[in-house]
């Protein structure tokens, strides 16, 4: 049974860290660019849903493990007027038929998934022939010492970000799941501690 910090401390703690300024910034860069079927994975919160374009999207579909993040989801869709078949469940088992989605959207997603190998094989499965998956995920870092201290955070890290690791890669992760990767961006966010801040976004495109 999930614990009153996992049930109630997690999806705040989640809701400010990832809609600060330059995180949301970054989101205004790869959200717009989702078209057609939509899935996001991961999309508790709504943070995300000021940024699609309605007039690209055909169905919205939203996957979130957390029912206090879903609900906020469901409230932004909402307030948006957009359609969306939000609903619990996980990344490594989606509840979909294969090759249903256009595109598949993750944000600080892939960082605190159980499984991240198992995920990009889901994804890869329900995304349509040619179609995209694009993402802005956070993980470890190219610096040795920035690393080091990734490495001494994250066992804490993880029991206070809902299983947040700090470490793992991101686009090579893609590449060793079967995808072709566009990585449009690679950097640290400004005013944001180092350990914490290496980002990387861009489209991943699976390799038939």
């Amino acid at each position: 049974m999930a614990s009153w910090w996992e049930r109630h401390g997690v999806p705040r703690l989640i809701k400010c860290a990832c809609s600060q300024g330059q995180i949301m910034k970054l989101r205004s860069k790869i959200v717009p660019h989702a078209q057609g079927d939509v899935l996001e994975l991961g999309c508790g919160g709504g943070i995300n849903m000021e940024f699609y374009d309605p007039s690209r999207i055909a169905s919205f579909t939203g996957l979130d493990p957390s029912p206090e993040l879903l609900a906020m989801s469901r409230a932004a869709a909402q307030a948006r007027g957009m359609t969306a078949d939000i609903r619990g469940g996980v990344g490594e088992a989606m509840p979909f038929e294969s090759a249903r989605f256009d595109t598949i959207v993750t944000t600080f997603t892939l960082c605190s998934v159980a499984d991240q190998a198992a995920v990009l094989a889901e994804i890869r499965r329900v995304l349509k022939p040619g179609g995209t998956a694009l993402f802005l995920e956070h993980g470890g870092a190219p610096d040795p010492g920035v690393a080091k201290w990734q490495r001494r955070i994250e066992p804490l890290w993880k029991r206070i970000g809902g299983n947040c690791h700090l470490t793992r890669p991101i686009a090579d992760a893609y590449e060793r799941a079967g995808f072709a990767v566009d990585r449009q961006a690679a950097a640290y966010v400004p005013k944001t501690p180092r350990p914490f801040g290496w980002t990387e976004y861009g489209a991943a495109r699976p390799l038939r």
